[in-house]
């Protein structure tokens, strides 16, 4: 099972910016605990980051065709984006959003998810291990899907 992996907007900035919101964990380090945990689970992960929507839309629609799953953590953009919540959407791919905060507590305007109504589920609060938690839920949704296919 392969799976893209995005990162949207500061999150390159994690392991510093308000780390506690965020946590302490830096970015590479969610993307080599990802990748040991992809590999525990019989899975492969492609990471990207990217602060500009644009990146992450292609890297939506190259997904296309070599992706069985995407887990992604949209930031800000979780809020403000139409292009990415109809990217994700377009590309047909089972998506499971996550957040390291716990999105629910926060400022009222980080209640709401554009991109969560097109997403499988989303996970949040967690801080890094949102990541891995969600990797366990989109192994499980890809994994029904395709036992679904096979009837």
């Amino acid at each position: 099972m392969n799976v893209l992996v995005l990162h949207g907007p500061n999150l390159n900035l994690l392991g510093q910016r308000e780390p506690d919101i965020y946590g302490k964990t830096t970015l590479g380090e969610i993307d080599s605990q990802l990748t040991k945990r992809a590999k525990e689970l019989g899975m492969t992960v492609r990471c990207i980051q990217s602060n500009h929507e644009g990146v992450l839309i292609d890297a939506l629609h190259d997904a296309i065709g070599w992706a069985d799953g995407i887990l992604i953590n949209p930031g800000g953009f979780t809020h403000t984006s139409v292009a990415l919540r109809d990217a994700i959407a377009a590309t047909g791919i089972p998506t499971v959003e996550v957040h390291l905060s716990n999105v629910a507590a926060r400022e009222s305007f980080r209640r709401r998810s554009i991109t969560a109504g097109v997403c499988a589920g989303q996970i949040s609060g967690f801080g890094a291990h949102s990541y891995q938690l969600g990797l366990i839920g989109l192994k499980e949704v890809v994994g029904s899907r395709k036992s679904e296919e096979n009837r």
